[in-house]
């Protein structure tokens, strides 16, 4: 049942209404009368009736102010008006408070009901419409975060938008896209994750952001469109807090970029640029925050030689030579100079794949298959500290095994050059010169060197360690024999005096006293 209010000064028309009217059969019940305007609004506060019948001409508040003042807190309360007079100046006054129903007195039963059924007719079809427009609001509040993201989406990627695009949506979301400057974020995360990651991305950055207009994932990254921020400062702060907010949960790091404050309809160009920063990472690493103004390109009319980075020649006879320490010096310096130059991204990869086809071609045949693999790996690297760790560790690998095959070369020489000396001990004339040219035919500076490295003792000295050593074993023996002839058997023939002072550095005693020592 709808609700109805009856309003009138004349206590005969008020109780006549009352009376005559069957309320029931037109779906309502009359809840109250008032005998002025005054009177009746405060009923009207108190029980919001659906329809309010009133006179115009009545004392203290006329009909008119009783519908000005209603519509305005209670709007949707509809009005039919009483008048004895057929004046069209109240009419069109009531009209522009939706008053539609204006009956002249005297009216009867009959007038009074075909006006309510016409008012409750008008309120159910206002009540279908409202009730269309309110399913549709909902529906649309369900699909609007969807239509936000691929709204962003497509404004970026399709070159069709335009301002006039902004204007419709920025109505359609009650968002100031086309009034204010806009910044953007691009988040990526550095290791293999799953949706659910950048979905959590997402709601940890709204959440701290909390100014976030617009957001949307494309090409595995998460965008977000924020008004431009006071002082960035503060706003590099939330981002890092984002960073470790998100670290904190899933341990996965992200590279972020933020674009430089633009219109919204130049969005496209701030995605440009912060693709542009998130290839740089490939210089800057995974795990940091780029600006445009961290970009240092320069522009290179000719190509670099690779020596003019690195002497391939003399990397390679480095590791060759199984020098660890110069080979790590080597690489060091080659990326070292390219992330000075920051040259082109594939300028610079391209540099490092001729250093590594250079490692290849010197590794051992056995080894040829898994350093070949590597190429492939190295061109899948998305930072040039990747591709450091990747290079030093395969030269490391490459320059420890020329070490360890040196080694074993170095070794078995100065085995043969031992056995030479003990051999020949007893000639005077044994000499590292006459081992390298008569015996070895190899470079004495050379031979003398690997013979230090093996043994910690350059050879001369050794062979007269080896000399006296002999010395001291024919002595215990027993032999009663002359100083002046031991030097001549153990190789300092014809200068016994040299024999007695080596053999006291080596022995800490001269011969005629060990001889005693011995006895």
């Amino acid at each position: 049942m709808y609700k109805v209010m009856l309003v009138d000064d004349e206590r005969m028309i008020l109780d006549g209404i009352s009376q005559v009217v069957d309320w029931r059969s037109s779906g309502t019940e009359l809840i109250d009368t008032a005998r002025n305007g005054i009177e009746a609004y405060e009923k009207i506060r108190l029980n919001q009736p659906d329809i309010v019948i009133s006179d115009i001409c009545m004392p203290g508040l006329d009909g008119l102010g009783l519908v000005e003042k209603t519509w305005l807190n209670f709007p949707r309360i509809q009005f039919i008006m009483l008048s004895g007079y057929k004046d069209f100046d109240y009419a069109r006054r009531a009209m522009q408070y939706g008053v539609k129903h204006y009956l002249l007195k005297p009216c009867n039963e009959i007038q009074i009901i075909e006006a309510i059924r016409e008012l409750l007719k008008e309120r159910e079809e206002q009540n279908e419409r409202d009730d269309f427009v309110n399913r549709m609001k909902q529906g649309l509040k369900k699909v609007l975060p969807h239509v936000k993201e691929q709204f962003l989406k497509e404004f970026i990627t399709n070159k069709t938008y335009g301002t006039t695009d902004v204007e419709y949506y920025q109505d359609l979301f009650e968002l100031p896209l086309n009034s204010q400057s806009v910044r953007m974020i691009l988040f990526q995360l550095d290791d293999t994750h799953e949706y659910e990651h950048i979905f959590a991305l997402k709601n940890i950055a709204e959440d701290i952001l909390q100014s976030v207009l617009l957001s949307t994932t494309i090409e595995g990254h998460l965008l977000i469109l924020l008004p431009e921020a006071e002082c960035v400062e503060t706003l590099i702060q939330d981002i890092e807090m984002v960073r470790t907010t998100f670290y904190k949960f899933y341990k996965l790091d992200i590279t972020i970029a933020l674009s430089e404050a633009d219109r919204m309809v130049n969005s496209r160009k701030l995605y440009r640029e912060m693709l542009q920063c998130m290839n740089h990472r490939f210089y800057i690493g995974e795990g940091s925050l780029i600006m445009m103004h961290d970009l240092a390109l320069q522009d290179r009319d000719v190509a670099l030689d690779l020596n003019y980075i690195v002497d391939e020649e003399k990397f390679c006879l480095l590791v060759k030579s199984g020098n660890l320490q110069e080979v790590s010096q080597e690489v060091e310096r080659l990326f070292s100079n390219l992330d000075e130059m920051r040259l082109e991204i594939a300028v610079t990869r391209s540099y490092v794949l001729q250093l590594y086809a250079a490692m290849i071609r010197i590794c051992p045949p056995e080894e040829t298959n898994s350093f070949t693999k590597g190429m492939t790996v190295l061109t899948e690297m998305e930072t040039l500290s990747g591709l450091k760790s990747y290079v030093f560790e395969a030269a490391n690998q490459l320059t420890a095994g020329y070490f360890n095959n040196n080694m074993n070369r170095q070794s078995s020489t100065v085995d043969k050059m031992i056995s030479i000396i003990e051999n020949n001990y007893g000639d005077d004339e044994l000499s590292l010169n006459g081992v390298a040219n008569q015996i070895l035919y190899m470079n004495p500076d050379y031979l003398g060197k690997i013979f230090k490295k093996v043994t910690g003792s350059n050879f001369s000295l050794y062979v007269n360690q080896y000399r006296i050593q002999r010395a001291c074993e024919y002595i215990r023996c027993g032999e009663d024999v002359r100083v002046f002839e031991l030097a001549d058997r153990f190789g300092f023939s014809g200068n016994s005096q040299y024999f007695s002072q080596v053999f006291k550095k080596c022995v800490g005693m001269t011969p005629t006293e060990f001889k005693k020592s011995c006895e």
